[in-house]
């Protein structure tokens, strides 16, 4: 029903009066509601503020661009990549090559380097490389923005118009023409989704442009982006071990009795404790997290989807946090203590023994310049050898959760990934490992008991693997 306007401003009048005459009433006795959780503590910015995050983002981009991309391009054979993207449909790499205030592409934005050092087989180094940006802004300086040519009228305050439709390819094609570049390459893909971010209508306004000259040097860049979203800096490193820090304190603090009251919390409980707790310091996440008990004599179709929970049950939570575009991932285990009990059961322990094995091969095995599938096979061979019953689905991570790199095997693929596992590792890329464990508990009458662990660990610019932090070795404990 549409009220007219004096209709509207009776019903507002009335409701407001209604309220003071409320709060002039006599108070009735408030009755706190039946605790399912402990309260939050306090808000904070363990990482600083936006600014102060900005600030160290910038500083990665300036080194990222200046260090890593000259290297990258030489490897992979391309002495001019192109980039085009529209507004809301921007390039996986968007985030690797722009600074922390842009949020989007601007209208369309073509991001061009090239590497003039390559046609005389200089060395790669950080002047090597031209950075332009045809339409845009110069991302804090890094790179060249040009602008269109054409006027504009005074009631926009005399500001120099943007580049704009097919003003932006014809100036693309001028640019490239400047270059005369040997190979184009373009983000275009049928196995990574890092390395397929060319959209098919920006290829095609594109390649009509260019002509069959320029269109006969476009070659798949594939691996560049890949790589250049994967390599992680040192001083990006100290950051995330801070990241990984912050985690473990907060997975503690969840699991234990601080939080949870036996018999009242339930897991979604604790997946909206996380996800407050996250917020309220200022951080972000990636992904829901996920909340899951096992309890002896149980099966989880019993228990429900959202159970209560008990003493004497397994506890495991799927977490992350998203700080400065970097992403943690991270699956620790609890116990909750029976009554008279100062420790978990032996079996269980063992079970977390089990997994932790698991994690010590992985880290074995994960050495630059093998691919996911290879190291996935050696795992598999070793944990069947030490009667290791588990799976392995790790991933890479840094600007994204499930990061840009080899696979090293699918919960449901243990066979191996053909393409994405087919990636290889390489220096200074981080992982996740994540897998699984399983385990026949005595003090369950043989139930067998799922150990899902998840860390996540820096393979160093030495090749050297090492935690971000620590593995867990230790169930928490709910007493």
């Amino acid at each position: 029903m549409m009220l007219s306007t004096r209709q509207y401003w009776l019903v507002a009048t009335t409701c407001f009066a209604t309220a003071l005459s409320a709060q002039d009433a006599p108070k009735a006795r408030t009755v706190a509601p039946t605790p399912t959780a402990r309260p939050l503590p306090a808000a904070e910015r363990p990482f600083g503020t936006l600014k102060e995050q900005a600030k160290v983002q910038q500083a990665w981009l300036q080194k990222r661009l200046d260090g890593t991309l000259p290297a990258l391009m030489r490897k992979h054979g391309i002495d001019l990549w192109v980039v085009p993207m529209r507004e809301y449909n921007e390039d996986p790499v968007f985030a690797s090559i722009t600074a922390p205030e842009t949020m989007a592409a601007r209208r369309r934005t073509i991001y061009v380097f090239f590497d003039k050092c390559a046609a005389t087989n200089q060395a790669p180094k950080p002047d090597c490389v031209e950075r332009i940006a045809l339409g845009g802004t110069s991302q804090g300086g890094v790179f060249t923005a040009r602008r269109s040519t054409k006027p504009v009228v005074a009631a926009v305050g005399g500001r120099q118009a943007e580049l704009w439709g097919d003003e932006q390819w014809q100036a693309l094609k001028q640019l490239i023409e400047e270059k005369n570049p040997r190979v184009i390459g373009i983000d275009r893909s049928k196995t990574f989704a890092f390395s397929d971010g060319l959209s098919s209508g920006e290829l095609q306004g594109m390649s009509e442009a260019l002509g069959d000259q320029w269109n006969a040097k476009l070659k798949d860049a594939e691996g560049l982006p890949l790589e250049l979203i994967a390599s992680r800096l040192p001083e990006e490193e100290l950051f995330f071990r801070t990241m990984t820090t912050k985690v473990w304190e907060m997975t503690q603090e969840m699991f234990s009795a601080r939080v949870i009251v036996p018999g009242k919390t339930k897991t979604s409980d604790l997946v909206w404790w996380w996800r407050q707790r996250v917020n309220d310091q200022g951080l972000g996440t990636w992904f829901q997290p996920s909340i899951e008990v096992q309890r002896k004599g149980k099966t989880s179709e019993e228990m429900g989807d959202d159970p209560v929970i008990q003493r004497g049950d397994v506890l495991h939570c799927d977490v992350g946090i998203t700080v400065a575009r970097l992403n943690t991932d991270t699956q620790h285990n609890a116990y909750v203590l029976l009554p008279g009990e100062t420790d978990a059961p032996a079996g269980l322990k063992k079970a977390l023994a089990n997994a932790n094995a698991m994690q010590d091969i992985a880290m074995e095995e994960i050495t630059p310049g093998r691919t996911g599938n290879e190291i996935l096979r050696s795992m598999l061979e070793r944990m069947k050898s030490k009667g290791i019953d588990g799976t392995m689905y790790s991933h890479p991570i840094g600007m994204n959760g499930h990061g840009a790199g080899p696979l090293i095997g699918l919960w449901d693929y243990q066979d191996g990934v053909p393409g994405r596992g087919d990636a290889k590792v390489i220096p200074s890329m981080w992982f996740s490992i994540e897998l699984q464990a399983t385990t026949p508990v005595p003090e369950w009458g043989g139930q067998p008991v799922r150990m899902a662990q998840e860390e996540d660990m820096i393979v160093g610019a030495d090749g050297v693997p090492r935690w971000a932090l620590r593995r867990q070795d230790k169930l928490f404990l709910v007493r």
